[in-house]
């Protein structure tokens, strides 16, 4: 049976849509704790309300998180439990909880993570990212920078990594997004918008046509989104240049050789061609 000590802070993770997809552990200690802190009192109360919670509500926000911190150590301190939830999903991720949780156990207080929905693994387990070799992993991103010139360096940071990305993005910045990720070209992205709600919807597209997508239907800017980007081909080796070079080169001349393994392998002709010379030589 599970041990819910006193003077603990515990991260709850609450649904991201659908009420149904609450942890049992979840109401349990939602029900236990003296205080519950919270991203936005107005949404929480009626949440914790469907639930049959009546708890008191600390605001603890992005703009009073390290002061409301210290209120919430002093309760801990007292011998309290307290537990804190953001508007949706897991805190402390993209949401507001990081200082808290960094106050907290700077105090020398414990802190106990209770898992549940988050947009993030949602996303992931629909995006289909399985690849011959086997790789699995993904940086998560976030929300990346509103302003648009901080936007398209973030993107072109983006454009050169070759691994999986997850981005997470607000109704009124995704068609922004979407016009400024049509620099990625072919690369897949898998959008989940509203996930777990009533208009769920998944869809997997080339980069270039994301804000096509979007223009389909005036329902498709609306709602929170989770974005994953795909994993990109790994640019070729210098080996692998050669190697296709030398099957070219049996059959064809060449500077036609060159051209083809350039546009094979994706690496430089000037660097092809010097590889053609010395395997010429030989």
């Amino acid at each position: 049976m599970q041990h819910y000590p006193e003077s603990a802070l515990y991260v709850v993770a609450t649904p991201i849509g659908n009420l149904a997809d609450i942890s049992l552990r979840a109401l349990q200690v939602l029900q236990l704790v003296d205080a519950i802190a919270c991203e936005d009192k107005r949404h929480s109360q009626p949440l914790l309300r469907q639930y049959g919670i009546d708890k008191p509500l600390l605001a603890v926000h992005e703009h009073n998180e390290a002061e409301a911190a210290n209120l919430v150590i002093e309760r801990l301190r007292r011998g309290e439990r307290v537990a804190y939830v953001s508007d949706a999903g897991t805190p402390a991720v993209s949401d507001p909880g990081a200082r808290l949780v960094a106050a907290v156990r700077a105090a020398g207080l414990a802190v106990m993570p209770l898992p549940g929905a988050s947009s993030v693994t949602t996303v992931l387990s629909v995006a289909g990212l399985a690849s011959p070799g086997g790789e699995t992993g993904f940086v998560f991103a976030g929300f990346l920078p509103s302003k648009a010139g901080e936007r398209d360096q973030a993107i072109a940071a983006l454009q050169a990594d070759t691994r999986a990305v997850v981005i997470l993005e607000a109704p009124h910045r995704i068609e922004a997004l979407a016009r400024a990720m049509a620099v990625l070209g072919e690369r897949l992205v898998t959008v989940g918008r509203e996930l777990t709600k009533q208009f769920e919807e998944i869809a997997t597209v080339p980069s270039q046509d994301f804000a096509a997508w979007l223009a389909a239907g005036p329902q498709r800017t609306r709602g929170e989104f989770a974005l994953v980007l795909h994993p990109s081909a790994a640019p070729e080796s210098a080996e692998d240049g050669t190697r296709v070079l030398q099957l070219l080169l049996a059959e064809l001349p060449l500077k036609t050789a060159v051209k083809l393994a350039a546009d094979i392998t994706g690496l430089g002709r000037n660097e092809l061609y010097e590889t053609a010379l010395k395997l010429k030589n030989a």
